[in-house]
């Protein structure tokens, strides 16, 4: 015999309108209250009738995320956690590869294409910040990413200029003084990488290093091949970097790989900085320092936001702007010895 509503409430403790706010996410409820009614949810095996809670509303219990890579380490897990917090809402989730290209974005933005979206959960890198705001109107959307909240475009990520400053000033607290940066991305319009950047530049000029161009390499794109091309151009230049910040894991990665076979030691001659925490990071030899923001509070508070524009009767609910967390992991490639375990 399947479980009520009522069933759950009495298990949690809770009313019946509890469970429904949490399941429907139609109101703010504590995370205690949230994780009591999603424990009893578990216990009993309660499956809300969606298709007839849709129809009742109007909606479909469909939500779409666009990311611009799948092959990406870093989307892929937060796909991952996306996926396994809308599950708990009862949303069934649709997959979208941009590869960075704007009609793409253009097209999921406008909702093009015939698929019938409560709402959408995007990474733009291609589109101006004023343009996905205006299309975003008729769509309740969340930003992943570095862009300022316009009109009702909510927008959930990390610090990046005190998450890259934080990255450098740790290998400048080691004492390494030539500091290259890789990643940088001049023909997106993302922000990611222009942040990053100046974090990094921030923490040298606090120590009296100017920032030199020849110590920034840009990238084509964020994979291992490009981290491995960028750092065999430093190597190759009149001077070689002591220590390296990738702006992600991918890139430091790649860079690794270039400096093994170019018997450059990691890190007693070149220290490497990655950010996105990927698993990879975690197995690689040595293993890798990084910036982790916490993803699985990405999934949530996107998840919310969406949830709160959805639900909202008059769809006017302000754009929230929220930065999430993140921490330096030092791990071997900074530090022999520190490495935490996977």
């Amino acid at each position: 015999m399947s479980s009520s509503l009522k069933d759950v409430a009495a298990r949690a403790g809770v009313s019946a309108r509890t469970v429904s706010n949490v399941v429907n996410g139609t109101a703010r409820v504590s995370e205690q209250t949230r994780r009591r009614v999603q424990a009893a949810i578990d216990e009993l095996g309660y499956r809300p009738n969606l298709a007839a809670r849709s129809l009742r509303a109007g909606r479909t219990g469909i939500i779409g995320l666009a990311i611009p890579e799948l092959h990406s380490p870093y989307f892929s897990e937060l796909a991952g956690l996306l996926v396994d917090e809308a599950g708990r809402r009862s949303w069934t989730v649709i997959i979208d590869q941009t590869h960075g290209d704007a009609e793409a974005e253009r097209r999921l933005l406008k909702g093009d294409g015939g698929r019938v979206m409560d709402g959408l959960i995007i990474t733009p890198w291609a589109l101006e910040t004023r343009e996905v705001a205006d299309i975003a109107r008729p769509l309740p959307v969340v930003l992943l990413g570095e862009r300022s909240t316009q009109g009702r475009a909510d927008r959930v990520a990390v610090d990046n200029v005190a998450a890259a400053d934080e990255a450098t000033t740790h290998l400048l607290s080691l004492g390494r003084r030539r500091i290259a940066a890789i990643g940088l991305q001049p023909h997106l319009h993302n922000g990611t990488a222009e942040q990053r950047a100046e974090g990094y530049r921030r923490a040298l000029r606090r120590v009296g290093i100017t920032p030199e161009p020849q110590w920034e390499r840009p990238v084509g794109a964020l994979h291992r091949e490009d981290g491995a091309r960028a750092m065999a151009e430093l190597l190759d230049g009149d001077a070689a970097p002591d220590a390296v910040f990738a702006f992600t894991d991918e890139l430091a990665l790649g860079a690794l790989h270039m400096a093994h076979t170019r018997g450059v030691r990691v890190p007693q001659e070149l220290a490497v900085v990655g950010f996105d925490d990927i698993e990879d990071g975690r197995y690689s030899h040595p293993t890798l320092t990084t910036v982790s923001p916490d993803k699985r509070q990405i999934a949530q508070r996107a998840l919310q936001c969406l949830a709160d524009r959805i639900y909202s009767p008059d769809n006017e609910v302000p754009a929230s702007d929220l930065t999430i967390p993140h921490r330096l992991v030092v791990r071997d490639s900074t530090d022999p010895g520190a490495a935490q375990a996977p």
